[in-house]
């Protein structure tokens, strides 16, 4: 499991929460530049002159606040989306600015936002479930934003954590690479046995019953196999839990189709037994693994 679909679960941010922000966008985009404003102003009146000197000497620096305030809308809420925020982070610790601005600036633009929905937004129940959406992704927003300022603490002070960070962060973009990969073999390898199917068809045509039907069953189990495989890995990507019963399911599905061409080879009694025998277990881990795979999480 990524750590952004961690940092969901731990402050409870659900796919409603999701829905619910995704719904005023409309909204917050034809306020956004009013709210960056009195952010803006509101940082200035704070009095601390670095500050001011900060944002005189990138003028763009609004343009960055209005993105932000937009993407808090739209998503999506992924694990690239923890990665914008911890890149907020280290740009702003990078600049000197300390995190109690930040703090500061988060709290004025949920003050600001709220209000927003308290005077645009008439059915109270739905202003009450967006409010408590809001609070939710903004504390994970803080909360990803801090964590990189202790980071970026800790890289100055820290040669052997500077090491610790470059082995792995390298490792999470060889990961991710190698995720790439696993996705395309799989492509071609599926797109093979489309193919080995549509041969396999051809046999029947052709008038070769036995062996056409028993190599076309073997090669839609091998699709379904990799359809399984391949769903597993997108769920995985996007910051899915990962689930070992898929693979299960495999091993469950190879000797399925053993099965399958020892009865219709008519091969010895005892081969069959010992498949079935085997699917039977299997069949068993597979639904334990399953139910505890769905099984809800126990709140503490």
């Amino acid at each position: 499991m990524n750590r952004f679909q961690t940092i969901r679960e731990h402050y409870e941010f659900t796919a409603r929460d999701e829905d619910l922000l995704r719904s005023v966008y409309p909204l917050v985009q034809s306020n956004a530049d009013g709210i960056i404003r009195h952010l803006v102003t509101a940082i200035r009146d704070l009095g601390d002159p670095a500050i001011s000197e900060l944002l005189d000497e990138y003028p763009r620096l609004a343009d960055h606040h209005r993105e932000w305030l937009l993407l808090i809308f739209s998503g999506p809420y992924d694990e690239d989306y923890y990665f914008k925020l911890a890149r907020v982070g280290k740009v702003h610790a990078a600049k000197g600015i300390r995190s109690h601005y930040v703090n500061v600036s988060m709290n004025v633009v949920r003050n600001a936002l709220v209000d927003m929905f308290s005077a645009e937004i008439e059915d109270r129940s739905r202003r009450t479930e967006l409010k408590s959406a809001l609070n939710k992704l903004l504390d994970i927003n803080l909360d990803v934003i801090t964590s990189s300022y202790i980071e970026e603490e800790i890289k100055h002070y820290s040669a052997a954590h500077k090491v610790k960070t470059w082995l792995v962060g390298f490792a999470e973009r060889f990961s991710g690479a190698m995720n790439m990969v696993l996705v395309f073999s799989l492509i071609l390898i599926t797109l093979g046995v489309v193919g080995l199917f549509f041969y396999d068809l051809w046999s029947l045509v052709e008038g070769n019953f036995s062996k056409g039907i028993l190599s076309a069953l073997g090669s839609l189990l091998i699709l379904w196999v990799l359809i399984e495989l391949m769903n597993a890995e997108i769920s995985h990507l996007k910051g899915g839990k990962f689930n070992i019963s898929v693979f299960i399911g495999v091993a469950l599905v190879a000797f399925i189709r053993d099965l399958m061409i020892a009865t219709l080879k008519h091969e010895d009694t005892s081969t069959a037994y010992y498949l079935v025998a085997t699917i039977l277990v299997l069949g068993f881990v597979y639904w334990l693994v399953k139910w505890s795979e769905n099984r809800p999480a126990r709140s503490k």
